[in-house]
């Protein structure tokens, strides 16, 4: 039997609803990260919008539109094993400056076409592709940086921060990014996104180096790739995290639609395409910046599992309201609150079991889940949507989602046994 826990203060109600900025005063270089992130993500917001308005506008086609998310996720996969080979290997520092210069050259390709008037559908793609490819560079480095920055103890704070940024620019970004495609069209999008990039590249040019730490360096190119992926087999941990994201985002999340719904269900223009975008990162704000409870769960395995059950329920319901906008964006705001509860866990998860001459590779392989889950959705909810009808996929991907949650639950119970650290966790 585990030994008892150490007494400790009770949190007062207001340090449980009050989002934990320590990791932003203790550390410059967190602070220099994160701001940049802030910047560049909001420019991102705008391209993410872009692209599925004008792969609808140049097709009419929701299967076209889904194609989208293939050809990113083939992007991510490739993404993550050549990332993998140099992530633990190389210099934090540098590894973000070159990420930074290739998501301008996949910005830069979808502004020429765009200037261009009418692009081939296989430039976006390939714009898109590349974006997807960098962002397995990029994030799984910021990631592996930040236990070293902030300390293994600052690490839920450290995540709820980040999940704070990418929530608080996906509600900005996409509204602001609908209203600008409808007034100048999508190559001003593209040209703010280009922009922006620049506040990253400057607060990475600030930080110190971050060399690979003991023991690692060593390890590159194939040898690399095989033992990220190898720890990831032997954690039964980390690969239900994994499963359970790849639930709720493929079969969850029809972003994919909204150009669609914006039209056919809601009766609006491209506007809307940016409330349907925003919605869920209203509610993730407002979950992330009241989050300062979430250092203080114990059962911190079964509050993902709720929480993507939660999320499931909410994009039911969101399918189900018919022309009603206010209400559908009320539960797509409840959706995104379950889901920065869910990240913030598998986050802090990642992170703290893995290595630091791993976290890298294991970053990589966490984006490829983390971001291609989405991208498999987009595809999962146009081919549904084109076979049946829109509202049919958003509704059927939702349930699916919920009974997925259950089903990952049973099948890992190490999941469900997973405790804060620091206090004993069941041995199932």
């Amino acid at each position: 039997m585990a030994e008892p826990d150490e007494p400790r203060s009770k949190p007062s109600l207001a340090s449980r609803l009050t989002l934990d900025v320590t990791p932003l005063r203790i550390s410059r270089d967190f602070r220099l990260l994160w701001g940049g992130l802030f910047v560049s993500e909001l420019g991102y917001q705008f391209t993410l919008v872009a692209i599925y308005v004008q792969v609808y506008a140049l097709t009419g086609s929701p299967a076209a539109v889904g194609l989208t998310g293939l050809f990113s996720f083939i992007a991510l996969v490739a993404g993550a094993v050549v990332s993998g080979a140099v992530l633990d290997a190389y210099d934090r520092r540098t590894l973000l400056l070159w990420a930074q210069m290739g998501f301008v050259l996949g910005t830069g390709l979808l502004l020429a076409g765009a200037i261009e008037g009418h692009p081939p559908l296989w430039l976006i793609y390939l714009g898109a592709s590349i974006e997807a490819f960098v962002s397995t560079i990029d994030s799984p480095t910021r990631s592996a940086m930040a236990p070293r920055l902030v300390g293994e103890d600052m690490m839920p704070a450290a995540a709820t921060l980040n999940q704070a940024v990418w929530n608080g620019v996906g509600l900005i970004g996409p509204a602001l990014g609908g209203i600008v495609i409808a007034h100048f069209g999508v190559s001003w999008a593209y040209g703010i996104d280009l922009v922006t990039y620049g506040a990253m590249f400057a607060a990475v040019l600030m930080i110190a180096s971050m060399p690979p730490g003991d023991g690692s360096g060593n390890a590159t190119g194939w040898p690399a790739v095989r033992e990220g992926f190898s720890f990831v087999r032997a954690s039964r941990l980390l690969r239900s995290t994994f499963a359970i994201d790849l639930v709720a985002m493929i079969f969850g999340l029809p972003r994919a639609l909204f150009p669609i719904l914006a039209v056919t269900q809601f009766h609006r223009g491209t506007e809307i395409v940016g409330l349907l975008f925003s919605a869920p990162a209203a509610g993730a704000v407002l979950a992330a910046v009241t989050a300062g409870w979430v250092r203080h769960v114990d059962r911190q395995g079964m509050a993902i599992v709720f929480a993507v059950i939660v999320w499931g329920a909410a994009i039911v319901a969101f399918g189900s309201v018919g022309s009603n906008l206010p209400l559908a964006l009320v539960f797509l705001a409840i959706a995104g609150a379950a889901d920065v509860i869910s990240a913030i866990y598998r986050s802090t998860i990642l992170q703290l079991a893995a290595p630091d001459d791993l976290r890298g590779r294991l970053s990589a392989i966490h984006i490829m889940v983390v971001a291609g889950g989405p991208r498999l959705g987009d595809l999962e909810a146009g081919l549904v949507a084109q076979i049946f009808t829109p509202t049919i996929s958003v509704i059927s991907g939702g349930l699916i989602c919920m009974f997925g949650a259950v089903g990952v639950a049973l099948r890992y119970p190490e999941l469900r046994a997973y405790r804060r650290p620091g206090r004993a966790a069941q041995t199932p």
